[in-house]
């Protein structure tokens, strides 16, 4: 229960965070289609949130190195609220997309922090707790934050994104306050994406199939909610389904891929993906019931691949490759979660909405033959690392997840 109270503030700070950006993302695609957005430019939004994350992971922790964790958190939070608010001066996509930039750096900029608080202040007795009860404010917020969509979107656009601007500055409050003591700065992580290459090409490639999955649903999902007929609060609720079934398959995954070699796992899972997709196209004309039961199913599928990736990477790393492995391996992601809204977003623009789906299974398709060609290549290690549900957060998770791989390389 002390190690709860003493990290409240970091956990009421990311709930907060996340009740925040949770919400901009579906916010956007259902005010800009309103308004005359076209498919792809609401798809573009998505890819310049990833933009601005990317930025945010590389430029955070030099920034806390120079003013501390509290300064650099305000001056995230502060950027995260401009784009916020900068909104209702101008309906146009591309000032837009500049405000989606300013999100992007904000979050990735406060999870670094965040997560270098946690790092500098959790044993190895408080470890798995602290972790369990971030991940729980972390994935709870999100999922509460889909629900808000139907009451964001039936208020005045200006109120609905001054209600996220609000709650982006509460995000500030639990952390400036707390009287405990800053933690030192670590040092940057090193950015050496030819190491995640050199460890696993297969890793490579399935986090990028995953950030194509995850980033296109979160941010194309609306447009493709809208299509098929399901009002804002259904929205809402369909990529809450998406969130909840991401959640309940990081378990039975995780057994699966610390039993089994984990390539079988990955190939498993994206053969369940194309599935998930073929039945998440049918699902559309059997009404809202199907569609949400039909997003959870693709959550399950979908979620669990970077953590099983991730999982297969570090089985070639040593102790002290696993931070800059993992580092590496957000960069793929970054790169996939770019590209994709603005690809599907086009698609659909072109081919209708089921060419979400059909993307995302051909991208699925492509990494079983991947995870088939390199199983000729070299057989799976005889020890491995323990499966880590791997958030996609910041630079930074790698630290915080380093000592349970090592431990469990220790005990085999």
């Amino acid at each position: 229960m002390r190690m709860l109270i003493s990290f409240a503030a970091l956990f009421a700070s990311v709930a907060l965070l996340q009740l925040s950006s949770g919400g901009v993302g579906p916010l956007d695609a259902l005010t800009g289609l309103a308004g005359g957005f076209s498919r792809a430019e609401v798809g573009f939004l998505g890819s310049a949130h990833f933009m601005g994350f990317f930025i945010g992971c590389w430029w955070a922790p030099r920034l806390m190195g120079g003013v501390g964790h509290s300064r650099a958190f305000a001056t995230f939070t502060a950027l995260g609220a401009i784009g916020l608010a900068a909104h209702v001066i101008l309906q146009d996509p591309i000032w837009w997309a500049i405000c989606r930039i300013a999100s992007g750096i904000c979050i990735a900029g406060c999870y670094t922090v965040i997560e270098a608080w946690l790092q500098a202040k959790v044993t190895n007795e408080t470890r798995g707790r602290a972790m369990a009860s971030y991940r729980i404010a972390d994935t709870g917020a999100s999922f509460v934050a889909q629900f808000m969509i139907g009451a964001l979107a039936s208020m005045e656009t200006y109120i609905a994104y001054n209600l996220l601007t609000i709650l982006c500055c509460a995000s500030l409050l639990p952390l400036t306050l707390t009287k405990t003591s800053q933690p030192a700065t670590p040092e940057a992580t090193r950015l050496r994406p030819s190491l995640a290459w050199r460890c696993s090409p297969l890793a490579v490639a399935a986090v990028i199939v995953a950030a194509i999955s995850s980033a296109s649903f979160r941010m194309v999902g609306p447009i493709y909610g809208q299509e098929v007929g399901l009002r804002p609060d259904q929205i809402g609720a369909f990529l809450a389904a998406f969130v909840a079934g991401g959640f309940i398959g990081q378990y039975p995954m995780g057994w699966a891929a610390d039993k089994y070699d984990r390539r079988y796992v990955l190939i498993g899972l994206s053969i369940a993906a194309v599935i998930a997709s073929a039945v998440t196209v049918f699902a559309a004309a059997s009404g809202p019931t199907g569609v949400m039961i039909a997003a959870g199913l693709f959550g399950l599928t979908t979620f669990p691949i970077y953590s099983v990736a991730t999982a297969h990477a570090h089985d070639f790393a040593t102790g002290d490759q696993r931070v800059e492995l993992s580092a590496a391996l957000m960069f793929f992601y970054a790169v996939g979660a770019i590209a994709a809204p603005y690809t599907t977003s086009t698609l659909i623009e072109y081919f209708g909405s089921a060419a979400l789906f059909y993307f995302i299974s051909i991208t699925h398709i492509l990494l079983v033959i991947v995870s088939l060609s390199r199983m000729r290549v070299r057989a799976a290690p005889d020890e491995r690392t323990a499966y880590v549900t791997a958030p996609r957060t910041s630079f930074q998770i790698g630290r915080l997840t380093r000592r349970a791989r090592d431990n469990d390389s220790d005990k085999s």
